[in-house]
């Protein structure tokens, strides 16, 4: 059955059939050969870069876009990659505006930086194109590595050990490997099952065995994998999500922000999905961000985000906030649900105003309602349940070093892990330098 923007309730096909396609179109879209040439062109290529010192992964910015500006964009690729193996993710993904282009001289001086994402993706895209893979593995050191978490983390530590010889059974919870890349980002900004077809291009390293559908604890303990490997990397995510903590919590059309965007972008069908009519997003961060965007989308007429602190202290970038506010959502600034209102289903949710002080966040009595049929829940991710020796800090665990844990033989990365800025190229990282670092532990160095 068709519906309307304007039907009450939580239904599909909201928009007409063609509508949807056009509306998850890639958010930036390729540059050609000549735009390419263009945007490298601008570049200083600063002796002390910035860029790269701003790039978690340390890419060398400078030598890449001066590769592309003489002709040699495959070149450029295998620059990015040797340091970034994740590369062409992270340029659809990372927040350039406030990592290398926010720190580009140009922008600095012009307002307007290199578009360093953008080129970085021309380069990695000509690369993966040609279906062919950069690296070759060194001699096979007859070590077993096990990586837990399909993960941008995982990937990069499973690809990095694979290329210095040893051999790495990659496990993974869900169906398929990736990630918050394949199940945790808006669509728009990976379209055409991107984030498979490069785990798909990252594998043709050879050497790694993917395992989906296995649960550490479940499975197999962390024990075992000590027992029966040379060592053990942990990617495991966060796997918990926040609650509100109010009453009526559990009423019908309330859910965690990350299982919408999973499903979503699981969907075949993005028509099938069903959606509100008013939809409340709590939080600030860049999932509030992709939840309310998506929702908007998929034909919600009405999408507001609340955050409890101002817009200038959202964790989202000022780019993301404008591409919300662009598409038509409304954002709620300095208030926190109190109440949950609706029998059975979600009819209402109260607010309380907040103001910040010398004491810190104040919740005030001054209360507002919004009507809603719908509310996602984007307040954080927590670690779920850890193997016993492992230590925490902060909720996350305990690394020293190059993600060592206070287990022997038991490494850990990305978001799971202590530090970090929970982005996939930080993530990509740790990875990687985990991997060195079990290199090294591995071949006595």
């Amino acid at each position: 059955m068709a519906h309307s923007q304007y039907t009450p309730g939580i239904v599909p096909a909201r928009l007409a059939p063609d509508a949807y396609a056009a509306r998850f179109a890639d958010i930036a879209p390729p540059l050609d050969d000549h735009q390419a040439q263009v945007a490298a062109d601008r570049c200083y290529f600063c002796h002390d870069a910035p860029c790269m010192e701003a790039c978690p992964t340390s890419i060398d910015i400078p030598l890449f876009i001066r590769q592309i500006a003489t002709g040699t964009p495959e070149a450029a690729a295998k620059t990015i990659l040797t340091q970034n193996i994740l590369g062409g993710m992270c340029a659809r993904v990372c927040p350039t505006e406030t990592l290398c282009e926010g720190a580009c001289v140009r922008e600095a001086a012009e307002g307007a930086p290199v578009r360093i994402g953008a080129l970085q993706r021309y380069a990695t895209d000509r690369m993966m194109a040609r279906q062919d893979h950069p690296f070759t593995r060194a001699a096979a050191t007859g070590r077993r590595i096990a990586v837990v978490g399909a993960g941008p983390a995982g990937l990069a530590c499973a690809h990095r050990l694979a290329l210095l010889g040893h051999e790495v059974t990659l496990y993974d919870a869900r169906p398929r490997a990736g990630g918050l890349n394949e199940y945790g980002i808006a669509s728009y900004k990976a379209v055409d099952g991107f984030a498979a077809r490069e785990i798909d291009w990252l594998m043709q390293i050879g050497g790694i065995r993917l395992v989906t559908g296995w649960k550490l604890g479940t499975d197999a303990t962390l024990a075992d994998l000590v027992d029966s490997h040379d060592a053990v990397f942990l990617g495991l995510g966060l796997g918990a999500t926040g609650a509100l903590g109010l009453a009526g919590e559990d009423k019908t059309g309330i859910a965690p922000a990350t299982e919408f965007i999973a499903e979503l972008r699981q969907a075949e069908d993005l028509s099938a999905l069903p959606i509100g009519r008013a939809v409340i997003v709590i939080g600030g961060g860049m999932t509030a961000i992709d939840a309310a965007v998506q929702a908007r989308l998929l034909g919600a007429p009405d999408v507001t985000i609340v955050y409890r602190r101002s817009r200038a202290e959202m964790p989202a970038s000022e780019l993301e906030q404008e591409l919300a506010l662009t598409r038509g959502v409304r954002i709620v600034e300095n208030a926190v649900p109190v109440a949950i209102h609706g029998n059975g289903a979600l009819h209402e949710v109260e607010f309380a105003r907040t103001e910040s002080g010398e004491a810190g966040l104040v919740v005030t009595e001054d209360t507002f309602r919004l009507p809603a049929d719908q509310l996602f829940r984007a307040i954080g991710q927590r670690l779920g349940p850890l193997p016993e020796g492992l230590t925490t800090e902060a909720g996350k665990i305990r690394v020293e070093g190059a993600g060592r844990t206070a287990l022997p033989k038991v490494w850990a990365g990305g978001d799971c892990a202590q530090g970090g800025q929970d982005l996939t190229v930080t993530a990509v990282a740790e990875g990687r330098d985990a991997a060195e670092d079990i290199h090294s532990f591995l071949m006595g160095a």
